[in-house]
């Protein structure tokens, strides 16, 4: 290992300072356990020879010499000896995707089973659960463009929506994807990072190349295009299953502009590949975003220095083994293991978590390898933030213990989280008060603000159908409720639902509120 000896210096130099003590121990330790030194004052030298029982002295390595290598290797070590530097293992979240998904008609063809847009739809989840950690948003287009869901973290909120989209949504029929990238570019606009915009769409409306051109050359994101159909096209199916047919009875087939894609890519510089049955074009699309992300921030990310202390590890446990031979222990070495152990055991909580990945990485890095990993339960274990404690928590489903967590802070983010919390453990109005102290706290917080729409919209639902008598399918779940002493009703314990169950419950249709929404966004546009 090649060490550039210009650039060698230590992270914390301070702790040198125990060399001090280390050289000077052996001398100390000879000069009290000289016999000479002792008795020359009292004993004549020429006598003195001949009254010390024993052998010669002689030079070899005694205990005291151990202990010495012992502290200057640990002293060293824990200086932090360093000549390379490094890219800090957490130091960005991944690069924030908006997919801008065509809803025109011609999605609904089948020559991509089961559809066109079944299959997009699929690869929108795919590529959510695919960026764990990340933010993704989603925009859906056709004449006109509307935002779905803003860039969040949380996969359940696309989760929620992408199954209830569909073309029957949209107010007009169309491929206007300038107006789909100029949400997706409002939306990214107050983001620091560098993101990606992906395009999922069987065409392309030529009329507005111009406008789309000149949106894109002055993005500063990356864009991408995935292109869903083939060259001879399909039949188009309604949503019950039934071929589409025409006024004269003939089956309406969806086209495939690849021409027209392929002419518009080039134009912009933007990459294009294919939707696939296989998980290739989602790889694809990560790969571009976080080498895009990288390339971007590369000269804003500030390195670090490289630990190389740990090598010493090796040396000092060696020269410890020694301590175990007959004659080779220090008296008041066990003094020290005491209070050492002591030291330790004032904290019974840290004392029970210390784990041996705690000498090599901190808990809260510990917790985020956990939570990119999917093991949320594992990451609430060991994080110390509590944001990120409490985030993950949350997507583990333990509602309670994140409420507690989150109402520790008083930040847009945390009201944000308790939100969410609240609506999970089916607290409604809590959960519209939450919204509004997030949304007090940052008034642009576009995901506080949808999600405390989609809740007010719930508690109107539920206050309908409180007045009227309805009745009950076999095969709806039935979930157990009880009454509280307030008359509130809470879950029965041990009962809470998961998180699909709370999404699909959630709301009793996405489709109608999406439909209303996107028309009155429609009517209200120029």
């Amino acid at each position: 290992m090649a060490i550039d000896l210009t650039a060698f210096h230590f992270l914390r130099p301070l702790w040198l300072l125990l060399l001090i003590p280390a050289v000077l121990l052996p001398f100390v330790w000879l000069r009290r356990n000289d016999m000479r030194a002792r008795w020359r004052n009292i004993i004549a030298p020429h006598l003195l020879e001949h009254l010390i029982v024993g052998e010669k002295r002689r030079v070899r390595v005694q205990p005291v010499h151990a202990l010495c290598a012992l502290i200057a290797l640990g002293a060293i070590a824990v200086a932090g000896p360093t000549w390379q530097q490094e890219r800090p293992p957490f130091d960005q979240d991944k690069a924030p995707l908006v997919v801008v998904l065509e809803l025109a008609r011609s999605m609904d063809a089948a020559d991509v089973a089961p559809t066109r847009i079944e299959r997009a739809k699929q690869k929108v989840l795919d590529l959510a659960a695919a960026r764990k950690g990340a933010r993704t948003g989603l925009v859906v287009f056709a004449a006109s463009a509307h935002l779905v869901v803003p860039p969040t973290e949380d996969p359940a909120m696309l989760e929620l929506y992408v199954p209830a989209l569909a073309p029957e949504l949209m107010p007009r029929d169309g491929r206007n994807a300038a107006a789909g990238l100029a949400i997706a570019e409002h939306v990214l606009a107050k983001d620091e990072a560098a993101g990606t915009i992906v395009f999922i769409s069987d065409g392309f409306d030529e009329g507005r190349s111009d406008e789309f051109v000149r949106l894109a050359k002055a993005s500063k994101h990356q864009l991408l295009w995935l292109a869903v159909g083939t060259e001879q096209g399909g039949p188009i199916r309604k949503p019950n299953g039934e071929l589409a047919m025409d006024d004269a009875g003939h089956p309406v087939t969806g086209t495939f502009d690849a021409a027209a894609i392929r002419k518009i890519t080039q134009a912009a510089s933007i990459p294009l590949a294919s939707v696939r049955p296989d998980d290739d074009d989602v790889e694809w699309v990560q790969r571009r975003a976080q080498v895009y992300l990288e390339a971007a921030q590369e000269s804003k990310i500030v390195p670090r220095w490289k630990e190389s202390g740990y090598w010493l590890i090796l040396p000092i446990l060696v020269i410890a083994l020694f301590g175990f031979r007959r004659g080779w222990t220090v008296k008041w070495l066990p003094v020290v293991l005491v209070s050492l152990a002591t030291l330790g055991a004032t904290n019974d909580a840290r004392a029970a978590s210390f784990e041996w990945l705690d000498l090599f990485a901190t808990h809260d890095q510990q917790g985020r390898w956990s939570f990119e990993h999917g093991d949320y339960a594992r990451a609430a274990q060991r994080f110390d933030d509590p944001m990120w404690k409490g985030r993950a928590q949350y997507l583990a489903g333990d509602y309670t213990d994140a409420l507690e967590t989150f109402s520790r802070m008083n930040t847009a983010e945390a009201y944000f989280y308790i939100g969410n919390t609240l609506a999970h453990l089916k607290d409604y109005p809590g959960a519209l008060k939450a919204y509004d102290n997030a949304l007090a706290r940052r008034a642009g917080f576009a995901d506080a603000r949808a999600n405390r729409e989609l809740v007010q919209k719930l508690i109107e639902d539920e206050k309908d159908e409180g007045d009227e008598s309805t009745t009950v399918k076999p095969d709806q779940i039935d979930e157990q409720k009880k009454k509280s002493k307030d008359g509130k009703q809470v879950l029965v314990p041990g009962q809470r639902p998961s998180e699909e169950t709370w999404m699909r419950n959630l709301n009793t249709s996405p489709a109608a509120f999406l439909h209303q929404r996107f028309a009155q966004e429609a009517g209200g546009a120029p």
